[in-house]
């Protein structure tokens, strides 16, 4: 599924942006506990819908430090709707400088439903934020996963042999075993900590009850997981009709290389034994190439990028499912052992 991003602002952030030296990799995305909770409050509120915001922070070293963010407001695909958002950030941006809040753009967040999140689309947006700063991530929230009882929170960015490999938009077969790359490779997922200030924490323990057991310890036992697995198993199987469609692509380019190697190969043996004619005859031999024939043109192989996307997010499906269902037996188990007691 499609997930709307926002575009960068280019002209802001290249004025705000230095040349500076070969950076630290990326280590750690640390994370205000006020920004966690706006962008769980963002995506609840207008779920199933998906929506999207911009990251505010600063990038210190290995550590990219997530300060605050804001929304985007839902919109249709216009270009006149989308100078509106690229005006709204910046006016966004300006308000939150003169109140003295970071206002350096680190990146986006965005939701998912039940991980779909791996698209051309969410590459495209990356590829368009490395263009004007020097290392974004993207925060990806599930609000139907978090039902489940976990925080379902995590930080992507894309590796960078990947995104030498998209520039030069070169996806064949040889190109990828020459890189090395597999589709596990296109994303990284970077470790996230949770920040607040002694304040915030000092509060935090005051508001602490007694009580040792928390509503979200229960939402863990809960039993009640069948829409959440139903789901999953139809994107599964949706992602598994795409890439037979992928495969279909690929055999039909192999089935037609195939013929034209044999078509070469039936006019290069007429043209040998035509030149064994002319050299008898003592007149010169006609090159065995001939570029005009169209036998002869290169058949342009299909990208192997949509399958790879496709493969990966095979994968996620596989280990949400996975998990869902070892933590069903868990749960089993434990009430078996409540009620036999």
């Amino acid at each position: 599924m499609a997930n709307q991003a926002p575009a960068p602002i280019r002209s802001f952030l290249q004025a705000a942006v230095k040349p500076e030296e070969a950076p630290l990799p990326l280590r750690v995305v640390q994370i205000e506990g006020l920004a966690i909770l706006k962008i769980i409050k963002h995506c609840k509120d207008f779920s199933p819908a998906l929506v999207t915001g911009q990251l505010l922070g600063l990038d210190v070293g290995s550590v990219l430090e997530v300060t605050n963010c804001f929304p985007f407001p839902i919109r249709e695909e216009d270009e006149e709707l989308e100078a509106e958002g690229a005006n709204y950030q910046l006016e966004m941006m300006r308000c939150l400088r003169e109140v003295n809040v970071d206002n350096n753009t680190v990146g986006w967040y965005q939701s998912t439903l039940l991980g779909s999140y791996q698209t051309v689309e969410l590459i495209e947006t990356f590829m368009n934020y490395q263009e004007n700063i020097r290392r974004c991530v993207c925060i990806i929230y599930d609000p139907s996963k978090s039902n489940q009882g976990v925080l379902a929170l995590k930080a992507l960015k894309l590796s960078d042999s990947f995104m030498e490999l998209y520039r030069s938009n070169n996806f064949t077969g040889e190109k990828l075993r020459e890189k090395n790359l597999t589709w596990v490779d296109i994303f990284e997922e970077i470790p996230i900590k949770v920040s607040n200030s002694p304040l915030i924490s000092a509060v935090m323990t005051e508001l602490e009850t007694d009580s040792p057991v928390t509503q979200c310890d229960y939402d863990r036992l809960q039993l009640a997981t069948t829409p959440y697995m139903e789901r999953n198993l139809e994107f599964l199987v949706e992602c598994m009709d795409d890439l037979s469609m992928e495969n279909q692509k690929f055999q039909f380019y192999y089935r037609n290389l195939s013929r034209q190697q044999a078509q070469q190969q039936a006019w290069l043996q007429k043209r040998r034994a035509e030149n064994m004619t002319r050299k008898a005859a003592g007149e010169e031999p006609l090159p065995e190439e001939d570029p005009s024939n169209p036998i002869f043109k290169p058949l342009p192989e299909p990208s192997r990028l949509d399958s790879f996307l496709i493969t990966n997010q095979i994968g996620n499906y596989c280990n949400q499912i996975n998990g869902v269902a070892g933590q069903n037996f868990s749960r089993l188990y434990l009430t078996k052992a409540l009620h036999e007691n």
